[in-house]
């Protein structure tokens, strides 16, 4: 393991604690910020996540959006590629996905121009801490490609930190939001 390597995995051990306790303090009304930010780009095909563990829940405001355009959860195909998109509607038939994630049971691909992001750590500038596997810099990537993609990071406040580790692989985020404030991130 490379000395980079080992100083993300002491930044995701941190950022996992301080990302359950904020897990168990929190309440409801966790993505209203999501639903405002979000209901400027009202139509925009936009990918959401299904929370797992202690992540916080993007469900309320992708059940929002699913109301005006067309809402996608992340699908892991195979390890080293870039993430596909399903089709999912609010209440429709899940089924359990690759690492634990509920995936759509019918596989109705779409692409996403906004992808809400789940993340263990992030800083103010953009830098996102994953869990490791590359699949959400890989698709961003190939996304931003193809076209425009906005990337918002979903995450506690408590989940931020200003030392991330990142390499030049490591794809930026927008804006992120938490449970109490979005973060504009500028780009020169």
């Amino acid at each position: 393991m490379s000395a980079l390597q080992e100083v993300k995995q002491a930044a995701r051990k941190a950022a996992f604690a301080r990302r359950k306790a904020a897990h168990e303090a929190s309440g409801p009304g966790e993505a209203a910020l999501l639903s405002g930010v979000l209901a400027g780009y009202r139509g925009v095909p936009i990918a959401g996540y299904m929370a797992m563990r202690t992540e916080i829940d993007p469900l309320a405001a992708m059940e929002e959006a699913a109301a005006h355009g067309p809402v996608g959860v992340p699908v892991i195909e195979a390890p080293g590629q870039a993430l596909t998109f399903a089709r999912w509607t609010p209440g429709c038939e899940l089924k359990d996905g690759p690492f634990g994630a509920m995936i759509p049971a019918s596989a109705e691909i779409m692409i996403p121009e906004i992808v809400i992001v789940p993340l263990v750590a992030f800083d103010r500038r953009g830098g996102r801490l994953g869990y490791g596997g590359g699949f959400y810099d890989r698709t961003l990537e190939m996304l931003r490609a193809a076209r425009p993609t906005l990337a918002i990071g979903f995450a506690y406040g408590a989940q931020e930190d200003g030392a991330l580790p990142l390499e030049a692989t490591d794809q930026p985020l927008d804006m992120v939001v938490t449970e109490a404030e979005v973060i504009e991130i500028g780009r020169a």
